[in-house]
């Protein structure tokens, strides 16, 4: 959940530094490790397809039509009610899955000092997230098969999932600084309802181009055995290339796509 705002509406939060770029910056550094790292966890396990097919595993939760939830699935609703009892959702850092099914708190509420607007909320990439984890990523950081490790390869998904989700999700963070450092090219852009002007003047090129070239050389780092203080030649726990490839294809278009999405309602 998200550090570094300030937890009440009442003390002197400084905002500022919530929504300096740099300080954005540092953060979104910060979740490149954390996903590297899931990605690596995750891809000791083979692809186990059964953990993401219904009714391959006889979990006891079914949806509202009767088919029953596949493993992943009802992991991670489990999951979501565990830490939605704690707050979890409560912070603006965080989306659930299954945001219709969080459940009361068990906690007393925070009140985050009001850095985003209120329609902030609403905004909800992790179905495209799921589909995104399940059809392109899996498939490229995991050998086929089935080695019957289920439960270990559903936990990772899970933590997988949240990860990528709340690197997306931070988009919004990014689309506020932005939006408080140029207000006036941006109200002009967002009242006229110019979907591709917003995304072009957010778009900055380079920048892109080296976040993708860092994210390949940490996986390169991070994914190497190290023996007797030498690394292996050319064998990678996770193909560099491919998440290389995700931050490209996936993450950064996503997160773009979060920050049009805000800004659009920016103003309402």
């Amino acid at each position: 959940m998200l550090r570094s705002l300030t937890p009440s509406v009442s003390s002197s939060a400084d905002l500022s530094s919530v929504l300096a770029l740099d300080n954005i910056r540092q953060t979104l550094i910060r979740q490149e490790d954390t996903i590297i790292f899931l990605l690596i966890e995750r891809a000791q396990f083979a692809l186990n397809a059964a953990v993401y097919k219904t009714d391959a595993v006889p979990v006891p939760d079914f949806d509202s039509a009767g088919q029953r939830y596949s493993l992943l699935e009802y992991l991670l609703r489990e999951t979501e009610q565990v830490h939605g009892r704690i707050r979890r959702y409560t912070s603006p850092d965080e989306q659930p899955f299954y945001p219709d099914r969080v459940p009361p708190l068990v906690l007393p509420p925070i009140e985050y000092a009001q850095v985003l607007v209120p329609q902030a909320k609403g905004i909800n990439l992790n179905k495209q997230i799921m589909d995104l984890y399940l059809q392109e990523l899996m498939p490229g950081i995991t050998e086929p098969g089935d080695d019957n490790n289920y439960g270990s390869a559903a936990m990772q998904d899970v933590l997988c999932l949240q990860a990528l989700s709340k690197r997306i999700h931070y988009g919004k963070f990014v689309a506020e600084a932005k939006y408080r450092a140029h207000p006036e090219q941006y109200e002009q852009l967002i009242q006229n309802r110019d979907h591709d002007a917003i995304m072009s003047t957010l778009t900055n090129e380079d920048v892109e181009k080296k976040v993708i070239e860092r994210v390949q050389r940490k996986a390169a780092i991070f994914g190497q055995d190290i023996t007797d203080g030498k690394q292996q030649p050319s064998t990678f726990k996770v193909e560099p290339s491919t998440v290389a490839n995700l931050y490209e294809k996936w993450i950064m278009p996503l997160t773009k796509q979060v920050q049009v999405a805000y800004l659009l309602q920016r103003l309402d």
